[in-house]
């Protein structure tokens, strides 16, 4: 098991836990970069890695030092603890054609283990995380009626956390009165049962009246073919509050202008989900658990336009 994340961070944590309890080698790399990660998998024959879905973008841009390296040994590639792009699963399965590629789902606060398969054998699509394990309970709050529901999911599982150390008011704010985790991220439950993650709730901004959820337009962008990975993030405006803006990682050789990834944008989606501004980065900042910096983009958002 190749693990190049922090060990505070649930992702890193529980599969090293579950690959020594099987008494499997954890490759343990003291940072990420693509490069290290791509040359580790191949000199010491990694049969499983673990990593964030930017973890994987980046390493598919490395398409020089993927085809010199033997990578035959993996046969899992697990994604999790942030959304996966139809793109993504995609190129991912052409990287590593011998290997099953997994979109996963835990909390620090609940457990790593909340998703499973479908009890009647129906397949995973690619982007829902799965079915609710027998074990644990689930519930989406402001929108779980009917067959097809969406709204912050809640969890109660034997692995939830008694609470936050010293912090009694953060605890109170995190789980309700009948045990439940309050995990602020919005899902989506369709007629089978199978989960989607829609978004960050603690992410979520209203423009113009209308609730924006980065996620979506980020998966909507990704959709694009000169498009490897997107951001947005909100900034402030004075009719709409605020409005959405992206960073783009473009694919090897390609080079979309501004204008065509509105364009593509506007075509592809309602309107007031459009970025209004369009900028291009080598490759995503990464905070300290390997996830995308979205405070240091809004800030880059907020100094390029004061200099525009």
């Amino acid at each position: 098991m190749l693990v190049a994340a922090p060990f505070y961070h649930m992702n890193a944590l529980a599969v090293s836990q579950a690959a020594l309890a099987q008494h499997d080698t954890v490759i343990l790399l003291p940072g990420f970069t693509a490069e290290s990660y791509i040359e580790a998998a191949g000199s010491h024959r990694a049969t499983a890695l673990t990593s964030v879905p930017t973890m994987i973008a980046m390493i598919l841009r490395e398409k020089a030092l993927l085809a010199r390296t033997d990578l035959s040994a993996v046969k899992a590639v697990r994604m999790g603890s942030a959304p996966v792009s139809q793109g993504l699963m995609e190129a991912a399965r052409l990287a590593f054609p011998q290997a099953e590629i997994t979109n996963g789902y835990g909390t620090t606060e609940a457990g790593p283990i909340v998703f499973a398969p479908h009890p009647d054998g129906l397949p995973t699509p690619d982007l829902s995380v799965g079915v609710a394990h027998p074990d644990v309970e689930l519930r989406l709050v402001g929108g779980d009626s009917g067959e097809v529901s969406e709204g912050v999911l809640e969890m109660r599982s034997p692995a939830l956390m008694s609470g936050y150390h010293n912090l009694p008011e953060a605890t109170r704010r995190a789980l309700t009165p009948d045990g439940f985790y309050i995990t602020d991220d919005v899902f989506r439950r369709d007629a089978e049962g199978f989960y989607y993650f829609v978004g960050r709730a603690d992410e979520m901004f209203v423009s113009g009246g209308e609730n924006v959820y980065p996620a979506e337009i980020e998966a909507m962008l990704e959709r694009h073919p000169q498009i490897q990975q997107a951001a947005v993030v909100p900034i402030d405006d004075e009719l709409k509050f605020k409005k959405p803006v992206a960073f783009v990682v473009v694919r090897s050789g390609a080079a979309p202008s501004e204008d065509a990834v509105k364009a593509f944008a506007l075509a592809n989606a309602a309107p007031y989900l459009h970025p209004r501004r369009v900028w291009f980065l080598p490759e995503m900042p990464l905070a300290g658990t390997n996830k995308i910096d979205r405070r240091a983009l809004a800030q880059r958002a907020a100094d390029l336009l004061s200099q525009s």
